[in-house]
């Protein structure tokens, strides 16, 4: 009989360690680095810190706002996102620990008399007199455990990737809270805005309307022709359009802030008047370096790239010999009343494997290097989200410094303008301007009051933006 001899053994050691072989990576190393200040500010105070409930004064902005976080559907969504990571810790935590089942067994066996098996059947006695019965049953009672030794940390690995994770989706629905909110401020405001310019739309109607009587009145006084009429008449026509077009922008407005707020369309409840005499928030930037603890976003590739590192250990121990135990404990026999009989019906067994790939690794390898990518590209898009969130900070800090000089030329332009329709009103009257003026005053006072409104509704966008930058708004 062929017996091994110790260098045999060898050899298999050898090939297990040959089958522990590596590719080597280079090791990846995120680049954290910020500028120490914002180029347009020094604030060392973060606004991000403020509460939203204390960031917004409006009392049925935060009723919508409110309504929002209880029925959004993309953030329900959200939420189940991380129950699955959470599900997911618990399927790799089941992994660490020993698979223990049952198991009761039930079969019949006939095999041929003139075998080996046959001949020794034949010839067995239980009892005295009685011989084994043909064909032979099998009755089985076990419980079995099977257990994968964590030699290498791969299961405690993929655990702590699965946390890693969990963690991240909660980072993910702290960013869809701070973008919903965000969102429905900038739509509230935007709704406001377009009220104020639909009462200044009918309001320039108005004015349009007296002009042309006046206009019908001095043609048929001769002091005025046809010509005037018609295109007083067409400037009232182009404002009413302006209207019905204003109003379909506020009902488009308004059914999306019902769809952020999960209901079908409905009225939105808000205060119409003083628009422009609403003053925006201050804003206080801090600095580039808070943007890392207060933003989720930057939070969440953070922990995917955390997460990606553990993908490449579980798939770097996925090369290494795995060692395998395994054991079972019960009862067997070929009549269900011999199953009782102890010791002779019992049966046990342990067993220990130690397993490694050698040949064909094609497929590990290949895991590997996915791993490995997906590592830098978690990595870029770490960096990606830093960079992007310092420039939408930098690029609202200096569009709130921009807005705010050009509100205030805008609205002297506008007092410049509304001042201007009396007078080239009462010019036009006394035959001292051609109506061309009068008409061409009119539109411009109109432009430059839209305008104006349209300035103010970029001014609290810019500043509710900036909060959402900061990473305000989840907190």
């Amino acid at each position: 009989m062929y017996k091994p001899r110790i260098h045999h053994y060898i050899g298999l050691i050898c090939l297990a360690v040959a089958s522990c072989k590596v590719p080597v990576i280079a090791p990846v190393t995120e680049n954290r680095s910020v500028p120490d200040a914002y180029e347009s500010s020094k604030d060392t105070t973060n606004m991000s810190a403020i509460q939203w409930r204390s960031f917004f004064t409006d009392k049925n902005l935060i009723n919508l706002i409110d309504t929002a976080l209880h029925n959004n559907q993309e953030l329900m969504i959200t939420l189940q996102e991380i129950e699955i990571a959470k599900n997911d810790i618990r399927f790799r935590q089941g992994a660490l620990m020993p698979k223990v089942g049952a198991k009761i067994g039930l079969g019949v066996e006939k095999v041929g008399r003139y075998t080996s098996q046959g001949a020794g059947d034949a010839s067995t006695e239980i009892e005295p007199g009685k011989e084994m019965p043909d064909p032979l049953g099998d009755f089985a009672i076990a419980a079995y455990a099977n257990w994968e030794v964590d030699i290498w940390k791969k299961l405690r690995n993929a655990k702590k990737a699965a946390i890693t994770r969990h963690l991240s989706t909660v980072e993910g629905k702290n960013f869809v809270l701070t973008n919903l909110i965000a969102e429905v401020a900038n739509s509230y405001y935007e709704l406001l805005a377009l009220d104020n310019q639909l009462a200044i739309v009918k309001q320039n109607i108005e004015l349009q309307v007296n002009a042309l009587d006046i206009v019908k009145i001095q043609k048929e006084a001769a002091r005025a022709t046809e010509l005037a009429v018609q295109k007083f008449e067409a400037e009232v026509l182009k404002s009413q359009s302006m209207e019905f077009e204003i109003q379909q922008r506020i009902k488009e407005t308004e059914n999306k802030i019902n769809f952020l707020l999960g209901r079908y369309p409905q009225e939105i409840t808000r205060d119409k008047s003083s628009f422009l005499g609403l003053l925006p928030a201050a804003v206080n930037s801090g600095i580039p370096s808070q943007l890392l603890a207060n933003r989720p976003d930057i939070k969440r590739a953070e922990l995917d790239l955390t997460a990606a590192k553990l993908d490449v250990k579980v798939a770097r121990a996925e090369f290494y010999p795995s060692f395998g135990i395994s054991a079972g404990v019960g009862f067997q026999a070929f009549k269900p009343s011999y199953l009782v009989k102890f010791p002779e019906s019992l049966l046990y067994s342990l067993a220990g494997d130690l397993a490694a790939p050698i040949i064909n690794r094609k497929a590990i390898k290949a895991e590997f290097f996915n791993a490995n990518a997906r590592q830098l590209q978690a990595m870029y898009n770490y960096e990606r989200t830093i960079l992007n969130a310092y420039l939408e900070v930098s690029t609202q800090l200096s569009k709130i410094s921009n807005l705010e000089k050009s509100y205030d030329r805008k609205s002297k332009q506008v007092d410049a303008l509304t001042r201007s329709i009396d007078i080239s009103n009462d010019l036009f009257k006394n035959a001292r301007a051609d109506y061309l003026e009068v008409l061409m005053t009119q539109r411009d006072a109109l432009e430059s009051k839209l305008e104006l409104i349209e300035t103010k509704q970029q001014q609290f966008n810019a500043v509710i933006n900036i909060y959402r930058g900061l990473g305000g708004g989840w907190k």
